[in-house]
């Protein structure tokens, strides 16, 4: 996600970008919570339902991470590519 820097950002790519984050929040919060608790009958947070939501959410964000950069490295080779061709195209 490529967001406006200094004064151009606006009041509604503030919001735009904070939707954004919750519902990766949520979608977070809810897988993790999906698969690491199962136990009901208590008040408590089992130490294992601990221990599975902290990796849970470990592994969200270092994936989340990942893909960013991913991305970011195609954009790149993207862009150097058009402008390669774009050489080519004002050298004939």
């Amino acid at each position: 996600m490529s967001l406006p820097s200094g004064p151009e950002i606006t009041e509604a790519d503030q919001i735009k970008t904070f939707k954004e984050f919750l519902v990766s929040y949520n979608k977070l919060s809810e897988l993790c919570f999906t698969d690491c608790i199962h136990d009901f009958t208590s008040r408590t947070i089992k130490k294992s339902e601990d221990n599975c939501a902290l990796n849970c959410m470990e592994k969200f964000l270092r994936m989340n991470q990942r893909i960013t950069q991913r991305f970011q490295e195609y954009q790149m080779t993207a862009n150097e590519n058009a402008i390669a061709m774009a050489q080519k195209v004002n050298l004939q």
